[in-house]
């Protein structure tokens, strides 16, 4: 079977599990007796015990192999949702949550594989373009098929998704090969969760791009945080227009990810071009959408959507370029830094909402500005790090 297919499936059938229970986890976590606060905690838990994990599953993947991590990873992800289907008590609900956070290597894992298989960087982003497209298809799809499975069951959603996750692990048992072959077995690893982002912290090579893929998802994670709040409070929309609004945006990222990127954005211009371009439409893009004028807010988040979709596969892109051997560990301090922004953005968000409902946007256009800079001076750096050869009567750029 096409490796590329096995690894689409693993992370479409992943991705469509976690768009399924959107909808219907909060409904599910209330029927427990519990307050709005604990349900954003059980969010937070994944989040929080995968800002650990992520990094040490890559380093062990760069080490034994992209294959046996992606097994272990799908079967926490059952595993997590069996027990959360059949929790009895609020703490099997936060037990299934940490479960699956243990073990959460499934996308940086498959992002490491597609990488792995890539024969030069052009068709690497368009490897990662497609992940990024599957995603999006399944996150169009699922909350759609979670609304109608929960009128069946409160908790029959769950059930699914870990029946899913069940035989994801059998297909990538059965039918997913080792893609990494020039593995270091003999290189230590280290337990300590924060090595391998130290280790980036002193990679000169890796580390601005690093911290503009930490604001980005800052950035983010705050703008939706805050989304169907703003809908609300400014321009009156309910749950099923922001749900509307949501759809539109999965469609613009699988359309810019499954197709523009491979056949009109790597075709006219280089990665590097790509950063700053789709980094200033994402600055301008919240701005847009700080507005309470509808046409200029609906602009800006068509320019935010496009941008961070663009930006998301170049960024890993380019980052995982510099990696070399370290790919996975390298995928997986990213995962963990995406991840400390989803457990911090959401916080903050929620303060600068109730301080000014236009907070949360214009904080999100002033660190993609601070991540456009960083990228500016990064690459004006390199450009002054090219060797001069000189021959006599003129000099040449090697």
């Amino acid at each position: 079977m096409n490796k590329k297919f096995v690894i689409l499936a693993t992370v479409f059938v992943d991705v469509l599990g976690m768009g399924i229970i959107i909808p219907t986890l909060p409904f599910y976590v209330e029927s427990f007796g519990v307050s709005a606060f604990t349900i954003t905690l059980l969010f937070c838990v994944f989040a929080f015990f995968s800002f650990f994990s992520a990094p040490l599953l890559g380093s062990l993947s760069d080490k034994y192999g992209r294959r046996p991590v992606m097994i272990a990873s799908i079967f926490s992800t059952a595993v997590g949702w069996l027990v959360f289907a059949s929790a009895t008590h609020l703490w099997l609900l936060f037990l299934g949550r940490t479960i699956d956070g243990l073990a959460a290597g499934n996308f940086s894992t498959a992002q490491a594989i597609m990488s792995d298989i890539a024969k030069d960087e052009k068709e690497r982003a368009k490897n990662l373009g497609l992940i990024g497209a599957v995603f999006g298809i399944a996150f169009v799809v699922g909350p759609a098929i979670g609304g109608l499975l929960s009128r069946i069951s409160p908790t029959f959603p769950f059930w699914l998704v870990g029946g899913m996750a069940t035989l994801n692990m059998l297909n990538a048992l059965f039918n997913l090969p080792e893609t990494h072959t020039h593995r270091k077995t003999e290189s230590k690893i280290s337990l300590n969760p924060f090595m391998p982002i130290l280790r980036i912290l002193r990679d000169q090579a890796i580390l601005p791009r690093f911290v503009v893929w930490f604001l980005f998802g800052f950035a983010v994670s705050v703008q939706q945080s805050v989304f169907a709040l703003y809908l609300g409070k400014v321009f009156s929309f309910g749950a099923f227009a922001s749900g509307l609004f949501l759809t539109g945006v999965g469609v613009i990222i699988t359309l810019n990810q499954g197709f523009l990127l491979s056949r009109f954005w790597l075709k006219r211009f280089k990665e590097s071009q790509l950063e700053l371009l789709m980094t200033g439409v994402f600055t301008v893009g919240f701005a847009l959408m700080s507005t309470s004028i509808l046409g200029i807010f609906i602009a800006g988040l068509i320019g935010v959507t496009f941008g961070q979709s663009v930006l998301r596969v170049v960024l890993t892109s380019q980052i995982v370029g510099t990696a070399h051997e370290r790919r996975g560990e390298v995928l997986g301090a990213m995962t963990s830094a995406m991840s400390l922004a989803m457990i911090i953005g959401p916080f903050l968000a929620g303060a600068l909402f109730v301080s000014h409902v236009r907070w949360p946007f214009l904080i999100s256009g002033a660190l993609s500005l601070a991540s456009l800079a960083i990228l500016m001076l990064n690459q004006r750096a390199k450009a002054k790090e090219v060797p001069i050869v000189e021959t006599p009567g003129d000099q040449t750029l090697i």
